[in-house]
């Protein structure tokens, strides 16, 4: 049977996509992360589903259920926070399946970054402001970052940075990004967003740090650093112009 990689949403169950939802309530195993996919979006499985908490899980463990279901005749659905296709650790289960002969397809979800941008009711691409948006992380406590992509060198880009798993690291990215955006550039950071707990900060390189150290934030937040989030006097786009040829 099928492994279905499913993109569970930023947080708010009722931000789940159709075609997740029918398969996760067609799959009889359902493996998930508990701390950060809702209860909610549980609520779809099948009566009787087994129910596997992989937070605590190595890799190993997960493909080993993953294995046995498909062994066992039963599709699974593989649940993973925002969309899988970013810091999801999904590249490394599917190449383990490959090598098992195991068939699976990908569901995509809402990222959390796009949570993010509209909880803040911003767009990230703002034309004459900001077109390049750049999702990345920072590594104190994961894999190394590739030569690079430190965020010294993405700074030089000047373009909108959208950083997850790096608010533990709040003082370290500011002092990264300071030299290259300057203490006046917009900085937001919202925890949880989406969900009904959800904290929106907002403040700018010279003073951010400080509030997420004061709101003692630590994880579940993405933050995003880029002029478009205080972009006001800006061109409007070509898209809609009247001067623009639709034939």
């Amino acid at each position: 049977m099928t492994v279905h990689f499913i993109g569970a949403g930023p947080g708010a169950a009722d931000l789940l996509t159709l075609r997740a939802a029918r398969l996760i309530a067609a799959a009889p195993v359902c493996l998930y992360a508990g701390a950060l996919v809702p209860v909610e979006v549980l609520d779809h499985c099948p009566p009787g589903a087994r129910l596997v908490d992989t937070a605590n899980l190595t890799l190993d463990e997960i493909v080993a259920e993953l294995l046995a279901a498909h062994e066992a005749g039963h599709a699974v659905a593989r649940l993973h926070s925002g969309d899988p296709s970013v810091f999801s650790a999904m590249a490394e289960q599917m190449r383990r399946l490959d090598a098992l002969g195991v068939p699976y397809d990908v569901t995509p979800g809402v990222p959390a970054f796009a949570a993010a941008a509209a909880s803040l009711k911003r767009e990230l691409t703002v034309p004459g402001v900001g077109q390049t948006v750049v999702l990345t992380r920072t590594a104190a406590r994961a894999t190394p970052m590739p030569p690079g992509e430190d965020l010294e060198s993405l700074g030089r880009t000047g373009s909108t940075l959208v950083l997850h798993l790096a608010v533990q690291r709040i003082t370290e990215v500011v002092a990264d990004l300071l030299p290259h955006y300057g203490p006046d550039c917009p900085v937001a950071v919202v925890a949880r967003a989406s969900r009904e707990d959800e904290l929106v900060l907002r403040g700018t390189l010279a003073d951010i740090a400080g509030q997420v150290l004061d709101a003692g934030v630590r994880r579940t937040a993405i933050i995003v650093v880029g002029r478009v989030l205080a972009a006001e006097g800006f061109v409007d786009s070509h898209l809609y112009s009247a001067a623009r040829c639709r034939s």
